[in-house]
Parts: C-alpha cells; structure tokens; sequence
C-alpha cells in the first residue's frame, strides 16, 4: 500500500507541473516565449542537410502509424508468450491512454504551431503536448519496466533501458528540429507520459503479480 501511495504521490506531483505549465502556455505565451525560442535556436542551428536527413528518420520511426504497429505487435507476441500478457496489456494500454490524454489536451490549450520553417509537412492539430514525444516516451518506459522484471541480465537491462529513452529522446528532439513543436510541447509531453505511467504502475503489478499467483495455482 506504501509504495502504491508513493506512485500516485509522484503522479500527482508530476501532473500538477503539467498543469501549470499549461496554464503559462494558454494564459501566458510571452512568459515562456524567450526559453522556447533560445532552445529552438540552439537545436535547429543552421539545418546542416545530413542532421535533416536523419532527424527525418528518426520522426518518421516515432509516427501515428509506425509507433501503434510496431507496440501492438509487441503486445500481441507479450499475449501469447506464456505468463507475459499483462506486459501486452501494460504496453498497448498505456499507449491507447496516452492517445487519448494527449489529444484531449491538445484541444483544451489549442495552441498554435510554430510559426518556423518547417522541414516536414505541416502536422494537423494543435500543439500542446507533443503527441510524438509522449506515446514514443510512455512505451519506452513502458518497455524500460518490462524489461527490468523479465530479464537477468543486468548490464543488458540497462544498455536496453538507455537505448529505449535514448530513441524517445532524439523522437522529442526531432519534432524541434523539424519546426513542428516548442520546447515546452516537449515538456508537457514528457510530464504527462511520467504522470500516467506513476499512476498505472501500481494496477498493473497489482494485477500482474495475481496474474503470475494464479497460473501457478493451476
């Protein structure tokens, strides 16, 4: 009971900062204004071609489309392995959730895009939090907690922990460097992925430790 308490004490922690940044962004732009710019600046620089092409790919790797095949494929071979389909249900529910989270925000602060040159066709809806940044961070965490409970190995846990943040790292950093989001959409995006996975963490080990109980009673 303690440790689910402090799950959801950081959770609240973590979405309250969320909000108050929401708040500066909806009723405050100007406040934020100069750190989402120098941020820009350093990032973009001056669009060196190679940097483009591969933050390009990298953004592409972190799509709608993409993200949703590659965690429901997982989910699917997670479901069939033996005793492993809570880590489906954790991975593709967290990132239907964060669907869901990330477009009801981006609608309730409605904030506009950049007004920067974009190097990718200009994405639809608003930008406040950056739907890219979260789903690609709430499965590699997702991912990074599987991970840590099934494997062994630990010095193959980490270096899979740190590739999985790495990759949502440079997914966040891409959609700067593309013009199509602020440094704070990041932000937001990051906190709201840290948040609900705070939240859903407990249920699942919960539920995964009577799952794992239950099967062994058979």
């Amino acid at each position: 009971m303690k440790k689910k308490q402090t799950h959801f004490i950081r959770a609240s922690f973590v979405i309250l900062a969320f909000v108050m940044l929401g708040y500066v962004v909806k009723f405050y732009p100007e406040a934020i204004k100069g750190f989402d710019s120098n941020i820009q600046t350093t990032v973009r620089g001056n669009l060196p071609a190679g940097l483009t092409s591969f933050f390009k790919v990298i953004t592409s790797l972190g799509s709608e489309i993409g993200i949703f095949i590659y965690t429901l494929a997982l989910a699917i071979f997670f479901y069939f392995k033996k005793s492993w389909k809570m880590e489906g249900y954790l991975l593709f529910g967290n990132l239907v959730l964060m669907g869901i989270l990330s477009t009801l925000f981006k609608y309730l602060y409605n904030r506009s895009r950049p007004n920067l040159t974009y190097l990718i066709p200009r994405p639809m809806g608003p930008s406040f939090p950056s739907w890219h940044a979260a789903s690609t961070l709430i499965v590699a965490m997702s991912l990074a907690v599987i991970i840590g409970q099934r494997l062994a190995n630990k010095f193959l846990v980490r270096l899979l922990q740190v590739l999985l943040i790495l990759l949502a790292f440079l997914t966040a950093l891409s959609r700067i460097y593309l013009g199509v989001h602020y440094p704070t959409d990041i932000l937001a995006a990051w906190l709201l992925a840290i948040a609900q996975l705070s939240f859903v963490y407990p249920f699942y080990d919960q539920k995964r430790f009577e799952w794992r109980f239950k099967s062994k009673q058979k």
